[in-house]
């Protein structure tokens, strides 16, 4: 295991895997393999690395556990067959997240609100 604690946060749609659109809680697109290829690389480093997605969220759709289970693993399954594992599925931020990849985020500098790609919207 690597040095480094903390784990990194991997989006699912979108980011991880093809998104066009919502066609139910388990469909999951075809996976984009340039981010696959990295979470397999940062695997092979060690690395703890966890989806992060809404789609466990019971504040969104209001789904029952049983769905959120049935979800979580329809996520783990997608992972086994394009990963090679089972990874961890959340849709919690910690402390301990030490950084997030997802195709909706905006990166701002610590303690100043600016935008990291110099945009100032």
């Amino acid at each position: 295991m690597s040095n480094q604690l903390g784990w990194i946060g991997v989006d699912l749609d979108g980011t991880l895997a093809k998104y066009d659109g919502f066609k139910g809680i388990n469909h999951i697109g075809e996976p984009v393999s340039a981010m696959v290829d990295r979470v397999k690389w940062w695997l092979a480093q060690g690395k703890d690395v966890r989806i992060m997605t809404a789609r466990v969220s019971q504040s969104v759709y209001r789904p029952t556990p049983e769905e959120v289970f049935r979800t979580t693993c329809a996520i783990q399954d997608w992972c086994m067959e394009h990963i090679g594992r089972r990874l961890k599925v959340t849709c919690i931020k910690d402390y301990e997240m030490i950084e997030l990849w997802d195709d909706r985020a905006v990166q701002v500098e610590p303690n100043t609100g600016r935008r990291m790609d110099g945009r100032h919207e």
